[in-house]
């Protein structure tokens, strides 16, 4: 099965890979890190991480949940809409649910009392800092690229249902009923 991507998808994809390249930037401005730089760093970080995952599983919670509402006002439309509409939905759906549990699962390994062991070596704290900040950006950009996709379905959906725009491209016509 070939995944088709539309040009809106295409936009919130690059537009997340904008903000991706935006985030590595400043971590390539910091340069190179000691062990125990990183360590403290990573120290000081891990509460802003944890708030960070946890904001993007309650915003992709959320998405899901309002995406309900938009299959809702899309179905009382349906004469009105194409099926690629609904695909659109089901591939923010698959995205989103893919950031929540990217987001869940990178929370619970952040929660990680990696800084308190006495085991872990000091290289070892470069590498985790830089992984920690690049699956961040990673999630980051992924909720945006989500939002993006929502944003795109809800001006498509207020331009065909709310505007009554019959030449937009998941219109259907009035000769294809």
């Amino acid at each position: 099965m070939k995944l088709e991507l539309s040009r809106y998808t295409k936009r919130a994809i690059f537009g997340g890979i904008l903000s991706m390249l935006v985030i590595g930037l400043g971590t390539f401005m910091l340069g190179h890190l000691s062990g125990y730089e990183a360590k403290v760093l990573i120290k000081n970080s891990l509460a802003g991480i944890n708030t960070l995952c946890n904001t993007i599983v309650l915003a992709s919670a959320t998405i899901l949940a309002l995406l309900l509402t938009v299959l809702g006002l899309s179905s009382g439309a349906n004469s009105q809409l194409k099926p690629d509409h609904y695909k659109h939905i089901m591939q923010i759906a698959k995205v989103d649910t893919v950031v929540f549990v990217a987001s869940l699962l990178s929370f619970l390994l952040f929660n990680l009392p990696i800084t308190e062991s006495e085991s872990v070596s000091p290289e070892w704290f470069a590498p985790v800092y830089y992984i920690s900040l690049g699956v961040t950006s990673i999630l980051s950009a992924a909720l945006i690229v989500v939002v993006l996709m929502l944003y795109n379905t809800v001006i498509n959906i207020i331009k065909i249902v709310g505007l009554g725009m019959k030449d937009h491209p998941l219109a259907e016509a009035e000769d294809d009923e």
